[in-house]
């Protein structure tokens, strides 16, 4: 713990009690066996969670309940902090009943830190800043000099620099359109989006070093290429699946299968096939999806991958250059 971290700990009320609930939280998602990595233990450790969720939103039968460390009683103060140490997703933002920024499941995010392979001295770029607390993480691990976070809302992306300034962390918060990248601190070794794609933006591939990965969730999964160079990078998705609030400003995103009406409701209830059925949305009809996904064997997300090759991006099915394989549309900037 560095000097900053360890400056807040004597200010933070919570510090005692967070503590106890961070290593809980550490414990079980150690039990899943994706924390192998110390660096990575230690990030979730002591990274204060909750300084990056003072308050956040439940389903309630009106619309939401407000959950903030700040209320008067006790009781749900106490569900508070509990709340941001679940091993589950956190509604941090809505407007007009709309959900519009998300702390995502911390299981979840270690998969995909891990997933990133990052090594000392890395750099990484982050689309999707939200509350701060994967820059956190990524800080945490790399160095705040190491780090990139780029957000479109600027009201989100002062909220994150202050969440991240309590917790002790100084990456650099850029308010603008992660679909663009952030071209003036390139090159990249690694880019992870933490919002949902309908494809890999173009800006990404010039930015990120030969050699480096790109991470990010497109149709209800999570896709790891390997950049060739500026024009070419390819990869498979992860087994797990992944759901996240969609980048604003990149055009349509599958994050939702199509209405299956006339199929089994088995199947349709099948996680594999409901990612086939979005991964090929507006491409193949519920019925060939169905035909396929029975012919090929009921494939898994490992099977299927993704190739960015000039103007031209496609998913496939177990080869890039084979019989199955799926036009997506590059999104591009917001504006």
């Amino acid at each position: 713990m560095g000097a900053d971290q360890e400056a807040h700990a004597v200010r933070d009320p919570w510090a005692g009690p967070a503590a106890e609930a961070r290593a809980a939280l550490v414990r079980g998602v150690a039990a899943t066996g994706v924390l192998r990595d110390p660096a990575w233990r230690a990030a979730f450790a002591e990274v204060p969670r909750h300084l990056f969720v003072p308050y956040y939103y439940l389903p309630a039968l009106a619309g939401y309940e407000r959950l903030w460390s700040g209320d008067p009683d006790p009781d749900r103060r106490e569900r508070w902090l509990r709340g941001a140490y679940a091993d589950g997703p956190l509604a941090t933002r809505v407007r007009g009943g709309e959900l519009v920024s998300s702390g995502s499941q911390p299981s979840l995010m270690a998969r995909m830190l891990v997933a990133l392979e990052v090594a000392d001295g890395h750099r990484v770029l982050e689309a999707g800043t939200g509350t701060g607390y994967n820059a956190a993480l990524l800080a945490h691990r790399l160095g705040d000099p190491m780090v990139t976070t780029v957000e479109l809302d600027p009201e989100i992306a002062d909220s994150a620099r202050r969440h991240l300034a309590a917790a002790g962390y100084h990456p650099a918060v850029i308010a603008g359109d992660g679909a663009r990248g952030c071209p003036e601190r390139a090159p990249f070794d690694r880019v992870i989006a933490t919002c949902a794609l309908p494809s890999v933006p173009r800006a990404w591939l010039p930015q990120c070093a030969p050699g480096g990965l790109i991470l990010a969730p497109l149709a209800n999964g999570l896709v790891v290429l390997r950049v060739r160079d500026e024009g070419h990078a390819e990869g498979r998705f992860l087994h797990p699946p992944a759901y996240f609030v969609p980048l604003r400003g990149a055009g349509p995103v599958r994050t939702s299968a199509p209405q299956a009406g006339g199929l089994p409701r088995r199947v349709v209830q099948s996680e594999q096939f409901r990612f086939l059925l979005t991964l090929t949305a507006g491409v193949l009809d519920p019925s060939e999806a169905l035909a396929l996904w029975q012919r090929e064997g009921r494939p898994e997300r490992e099977r299927f991958g993704v190739t960015v090759s000039g103007d031209s991006q496609w998913a496939w099915l177990d080869d890039p250059e084979g019989p199955y394989a799926w036009p997506l549309e590059a999104p591009g900037p917001a504006g």
